[in-house]
């Protein structure tokens, strides 16, 4: 595994944590889950109550790698065109010019994407897959790297929502909820934000061609038959629960293969182990799950992930 700039990759995400510490308190392992998403491409759909941090999480990251960052507020009235770009008339020239939207940049943050309407969801989904839009025609590329941040409304202040479909909750590569902080956490908040802006004491260490090259990089890291099987093993229970109605897409169980590859190479590592896919199948499965009647009103997403890893036996030694 190479090292940027002759540093190894678990120190880079120890200073990666660190430098984010300036701002965001007490999230080291959000910012890991957030790293790992980013070398693999993926997108994260964040759940949490207004006034967390969701956005300064994302503007924060997006500096530690001196990457442009962009914010659209959903609701509505918000159209595909707001997202994606319109071609316009400009009478001084006498022709139309295309004027790309927010979408073309490095970190999106889709600031409460569940009050935008299912059009305007869409048009965002599909640049999510495709890494490109198509504006009147004409279609441009997303620059690399890019990333998508999504908030949702907690599930107590639906009105005016409308919630994604189950199609479309399987293109985000993990689900995040921040919650609030701790007593001591928020008292650090206080004395760190009474005197000013700590974000504009960061420092961008990592730039956007060593991303793509780390992006490549975490491919490399070996899954062996053995953790192959116990992927498979925990995605096959998800489909055969009494309480899960709809299990893990294959496209589920890549996510989860790469995202025990992330969390094995930002831990320094040329190999997954079976801790590594215990470790992430709750970020990368709860959101793609969806519940019998009888299990939703018994038990949350999370809940019943956390059962389907007790039931799969964990591989005592996996051969490398």
């Amino acid at each position: 595994m190479k090292n940027i700039k002759g540093v190894p990759i678990l120190k880079q995400i120890q200073h990666l944590k660190q430098e984010m510490s300036k701002v965001i308190i007490g999230k080291d392992e959000v910012v890991e889950l957030l790293f790992i998403s980013l070398l693999n491409k993926g997108h994260v759909l964040l759940e949490s109550v207004p006034g967390t941090g969701k956005t300064m999480l994302a503007k924060s990251f997006a500096k530690t790698m001196d990457a442009s960052f962009k914010r659209i507020q959903f609701t509505p009235d918000v159209l595909p065109s707001d997202v994606t770009g319109i071609q316009f008339f400009n009478p001084k020239e006498q022709n139309f010019e295309l004027r790309p939207g927010p979408i073309m940049t490095n970190i999106l943050l889709a600031d409460e994407i569940n009050r935008a309407t299912p059009r305007t969801q869409s048009s965002l989904l599909e640049v999510m897959e495709e890494r490109q839009v198509t504006i009147d025609g004409e279609t441009l590329s997303i620059p690399g790297p890019f990333m998508v941040l999504a908030t949702q409304n907690p599930i107590e202040s639906q009105q005016g929502t409308f919630p994604l479909p189950e199609a479309q909750m399987d293109r985000f590569f993990i689900q995040i909820d921040l919650g609030y902080p701790t007593k001591e956490e928020e008292k650090e908040i206080m004395n760190k934000y009474r005197l000013g802006e700590p974000i504009k004491q960061m420092t961008s260490f990592f730039s956007k061609e060593e991303v793509m090259e780390l992006q490549e990089q975490v491919k490399q890291v070996k899954v062996s038959s053995v953790v192959e099987d116990y992927i498979l093993e925990i995605v096959q229970m998800t489909r055969n629960h009494e309480e899960i109605e709809l299990g893990v897409s294959p496209r589920g169980t890549l996510a989860l293969m790469r995202a025990a590859q992330g969390a094995a190479f930002v831990n320094g590592r040329e190999y997954v182990t079976p801790e590594d896919v215990k470790k992430m199948a709750p970020y990368v499965l709860s959101h793609r799950l969806v519940l019998t009647m009888e299990g939703s009103l018994k038990k949350t997403n999370k809940q019943v992930v956390t059962e389907v890893l007790a039931r799969v036996v964990v591989p005592v030694e996996a051969t490398l």
